[in-house]
């Protein structure tokens, strides 16, 4: 027999990402409010390979425009409920579900700690030719789980994560649905160039 006649998937991953925020030093900055959550599906039934990726809505230090290869660009911008949003977190499913819980908590905080301190739609740079990652994922992934450790250490609800126990079908089972908000990756838009007078 079902709980409910769905299960709102990013409903409840906005709710464990304000949570995570709310207890973990590091993401004090992060705003949840201007984070779109979304989920998309994987395009292959594979375990390995995407589970989750941070869009960010800005460029380098929270610019609007970009020049790449001498022409200058921006990118489209999103609006939820009027409010405008700094950055994308989207799951991939079934995939991001069917990983263990661990390795699904260490996703979460991964993306989490991609979006720049200073929460300007930016990601954060690292030093270097790694700007993204650091020059070690081995040792990334450690300190991720670090963070997930010191969030669970603080005594979270349980109905904060208990979803992210079971795999994608068990949930189905469970809720007969799984739902959740979409939206496609906003596009670069070329600048027109301003004409002399």
């Amino acid at each position: 027999m079902h709980s409910s006649a769905q299960f709102d998937f990013t409903h409840a991953m906005r709710l464990l990402c304000c949570d995570i925020a709310a207890r973990v030093d590091e993401f004090s900055h992060v705003r949840m409010d201007q984070i779109a959550v979304t989920f998309a599906q994987a395009r292959s039934q594979v375990s390995h390979g995407l589970q989750a990726k941070l869009t960010p809505l800005r460029f380098e230090h929270g610019s609007l425009t970009t020049t790449r290869k001498g022409r200058k660009w921006t990118v489209q911008r999103l609006f939820v409920d009027e409010r405008e949003m700094l950055y994308i977190l989207t799951f991939y499913l079934p995939r991001f579900l069917d990983q263990t819980f661990r390795e699904k908590m260490i996703t979460v905080v991964h993306e989490l700690y991609h979006i720049s301190p200073k929460f300007d739609g930016d990601i954060r740079r690292m030093e270097g030719r790694y700007h993204v990652h650091s020059h070690s994922q081995k040792e990334f992934d450690r300190q991720m789980g670090v963070m997930v450790d010191e969030y669970l250490a603080d005594h979270p609800p349980r109905e904060m994560y208990d979803f992210l126990e079971d795999r994608f079908r068990t949930l189905v089972g469970r809720h007969g649905r799984i739902m959740g908000m979409k939206v496609a990756i906003p596009k670069l838009i070329p600048v027109p160039e301003s004409k002399s007078a």
